[in-house]
């Protein structure tokens, strides 16, 4: 079985999140880069999955820039990786060139995060999975392999639900779709061989963009809090409805 993960390189956590002085671009200077952490937890899926006789191949659409991420996918024990060398600007780019290698490759699952943690657009797997007209399941937190087919295991509003879809698929996980204890944390022997380990780079297929961002806004700073005595409810009332306008 021929598995292709989709990762993306965001700003860890916690970075300071800055924009330019036009407010046109996110400033990139003095980020940490790592891989977007719902993508992490399809990769473990799918370095599980090995285990199967599976082949894991991790794929970034991004600039050079994103390599040392892609290394670190390596070293946690996929197999091979592709780059598309563009910058993502839009999801439905990124979906068209993600659609493009899983069909030349003819893999038989496509695994990724269902969402980056940077813009949370959340819309470039059930993208991948129209280009490609192929099954679709959002927001997995198990998903089982058997021959042909996959059981996966999705978050609905009171509960879950279990689907069973025929491979080829697309499958987009979330936390849960394997145990956070189970993420795997590179050691010397994996960042050694990542290094060696084939890393393709590909030229976009196109450079057509559909949305593009006009500006950004820092989120505003949050007001003084005020201390209120725990016997003045008056005053506590007072100023929910008055100031805070929430009764």
């Amino acid at each position: 079985m021929k598995i292709l993960v989709c990762i993306s390189s965001v700003p860890d956590t916690t970075s300071k999140i800055n924009f330019t002085a036009d407010k046109t671009a996110f400033d990139k200077n003095g980020i940490q880069w790592v891989i977007n952490p719902l993508d992490e937890f399809a990769l473990t899926k799918a370095i599980k999955l090995q285990a199967n006789g599976a082949t894991v191949t991790v794929l970034n659409v991004g600039e050079a820039s994103t390599e040392a991420v892609i290394r670190k996918a390596l070293a946690i024990g996929a197999n091979d990786a592709i780059r598309i060398n563009t910058e993502p600007k839009d999801s439905f780019s990124v979906a068209k060139e993600i659609a493009r290698v899983a069909k030349d490759g003819n893999y038989d699952l496509i695994l990724c995060g269902k969402e980056s943690i940077d813009y949370n657009g959340g819309s470039v797997p059930g993208m991948v999975a129209q280009l490609l007209d192929q099954p679709f399941v959002n927001a997995c937190v198990g998903l089982e392999v058997n021959g042909a087919e996959a059981t996966a295991i999705r978050e609905i509003e009171g509960g879950k639900e279990t689907i069973s879809v025929k491979l080829p698929a697309v499958i987009a996980g979330q936390k849960g779709m394997v145990d956070e204890k189970d993420l795997i944390i590179p050691n010397m022997r994996g960042i050694m061989s990542a290094r060696t380990k084939p890393l393709q780079v590909l030229e976009p297929v196109s450079t057509e963009v559909r949305v593009e961002a006009v500006s950004y806004d820092s989120v505003p700073a949050r007001a003084a809090v005020k201390m209120i005595s725990a016997d003045n409810l008056d005053e506590l009332v007072r100023l929910l409805h008055e100031e805070a306008k929430v009764i």
